[in-house]
């Protein structure tokens, strides 16, 4: 495991570190998720280090495929970090992640603390 779980509001949250193996796509995502399950966590927490730059241009499908993986197996997924620049330069993403934000298996937030909040006000 690569890891460390977490309660969080209730829930497990197996929280990754950054300096794991990126995600480039849904067999990374398998990887992850099976570490998931593994904690016996309901949530995956991933540093945005652990995503390349390609995971934020949705034309390339590295998100969608990893987010499906994860949406599949009913884990939730929490991207954590700073995406600022990233979403005001891709209108395409800024609506991807409003959306995802609205929903409730899979957020972009800023840090672990804004994970915590969303978890409880679930």
């Amino acid at each position: 495991m690569s890891g460390v779980v977490r309660e969080m509001a209730g829930a497990r949250v197996l929280v990754f570190g950054t300096d794991g193996s990126p995600v480039r796509g849904d067999r990374d995502a398998v990887d992850l998720i099976g570490d998931v399950l593994g904690a016996g966590a309901a949530w995956a927490a991933i540093p945005v280090e652990r995503l390349g730059e390609d995971f934020f241009v949705l034309s390339t499908r590295i998100a969608g495929d990893a987010i499906q993986k994860f949406v599949n197996y009913g884990i939730g997924l929490a991207v954590v970090g700073d995406i600022a620049r990233r979403l005001a330069h891709s209108g395409p993403l800024r609506d991807f992640v409003y959306e995802s934000n609205r929903g409730r298996h899979v957020w972009f937030v800023a840090s672990l603390d804004e994970l915590e909040g969303r978890l409880a006000a679930a």
